[in-house]
């Protein structure tokens, strides 16, 4: 009995004691992990921290971005109406470029890097976050996701003008028609009747098309003389009757992609306006929202530039083009008032914080660095009217090149 006692006693004591260690170990652990992590609460630098200087700061951010989105979507979107900035002037086309390539360092520069910070971070759990290059995976995934949404809109807006346009020419020939039996005069096409004339075979019908095209006969220049012009328009002097050779499949299709782009290019730029907006909002450091103000108003002017030119060639109806242009504009402000509103709560290095901030830069790194290359800057240096005028590439590549050094040598600041 005694010797079970003992042993009883023992058992205890040894499992207490494995207890006791595996406590002590796991409470060492996590003083030990807390402790290298002791810079996930530290988000700027204390002595720089001002509620009061950082709260009139950030109203100044409020009203000079949301100055210079005003004024940078409206510039295209009511230059258009004048001769100085038509969409199909080569001020636009220069303009447009320099805006292509402040959104292009804007995605490789400042989003794309902010997000691989956030997912980085020593804050963030070490399996998955730090085993796999995330931020490349979410911009290469919204890069190829924005391809599939250009060519999903794209054949979805054609279709949807095909079955107007069939709609317009049924309509037409229905009306054609019926003028042409009351006026007694019936269409060539019918079997059953001659027209005045015409030979069996329908032979004075062919002379007379030949006729017609040797009367209005023309050169179509090829090579350097093509360059002069993508539309003529000729009057031959036959009361008004003209001949346009532009083609109305290459306007329309040009129209379609404008619609397209244009959509994808605002969500782009919206998704990451929030972003930036919400972590202005949420400092409270004057150091850090003060080169913010400059930063952010150049490229939200340039980002407004480049959206109103798309908006401006897509050619929406006047209610459309206001609502894309408002909601450009007031998203970074709302972004920097719910910033304000929630900076006592919201700790911007949670876990939940870096995680969506990570994932939402770099989702905008990707549609940004899409529409820059492929809609903007392809679209444009790639046309045949760029290619034919050659003091048009020098100053554009010089303007694009211009955009992006610019707003690279922002992120010393910001």
């Amino acid at each position: 009995m005694f010797f079970l006692e003992n042993l009883w006693q023992m058992l205890c004591v040894q499992g207490f004691q494995d207890k006791a260690r595996v406590l002590s170990e796991s409470l060492i652990r996590t003083v030990s992990e807390s402790m290298g992590n002791s810079d996930c609460g530290v988000s700027e630098l204390e002595l720089c921290r001002d509620d009061s200087a950082a709260f009139h700061f950030k109203l100044i951010a409020i009203a000079s971005i949301l100055t210079s989105g005003v004024i940078g979507i409206a510039i295209p979107l009511f230059g258009s109406q004048r001769r100085f900035l038509k969409t199909d002037g080569n001020l636009f086309v220069t303009a447009k470029a320099f805006a292509a390539g402040v959104i292009l360092a804007t995605a490789f520069v400042h989003m794309l890097p902010d997000g691989s910070k956030a997912l980085s971070d020593p804050c963030l759990p070490k399996f998955p976050w730090s085993k796999f290059p995330f931020s490349g995976f979410f911009a290469m995934m919204a890069s190829l996701l924005t391809l599939l949404v250009d060519f999903v809109g794209t054949q979805y807006y054609e279709r949807k003008q095909g079955v107007i346009r069939s709609k317009e020419e049924e309509n037409r020939v229905g009306s054609v028609e019926d003028s042409g039996l009351e006026s007694g005069i019936l269409p060539a096409g019918d079997l059953n009747v001659k027209v005045f004339g015409e030979e069996d075979g329908g032979a004075m019908h062919i002379i007379g098309m030949h006729a017609h095209a040797a009367h209005h006969r023309h050169s179509h220049p090829q090579g350097k003389e093509a360059c002069d012009g993508h539309v003529r328009v000729h009057d031959h002097g036959h009361g008004g009757h003209g001949h346009s050779h532009g083609l109305d499949g290459d306007d329309d299709e040009s129209g379609v992609r404008h619609v397209v782009v244009s959509q994808i290019l605002e969500l782009g730029i919206v998704s990451h306006s929030v972003i930036i907006g919400l972590s202005l909002g949420v400092s409270h450091s004057p150091c850090t929202i003060r080169p913010l103000i400059a930063a952010l108003s150049f490229h939200q002017f340039f980002e407004g530039f480049a959206l109103g030119g798309c908006i401006s060639q897509a050619q929406f109806n006047t209610l459309s083009t206001s609502l894309m242009a408002v909601f450009f504009a007031i998203t970074t402000p709302i972004g920097i008032a719910i910033g304000t509103a929630v900076a006592s709560t919201y700790n911007p290095n949670s876990t939940g914080a870096l995680i969506a901030e990570g994932i939402l830069d770099s989702l905008s790194a990707g549609i940004l660095v899409y529409m820059a290359l492929v809609d903007l800057i392809a679209a444009d240096f790639l046309s045949k009217r760029m290619s034919c005028n050659f003091r048009l590439q020098i100053v554009s590549y010089c303007t694009l090149f211009l955009g992006a050094g610019l707003m690279s040598s922002l992120a010393l600041w910001a």
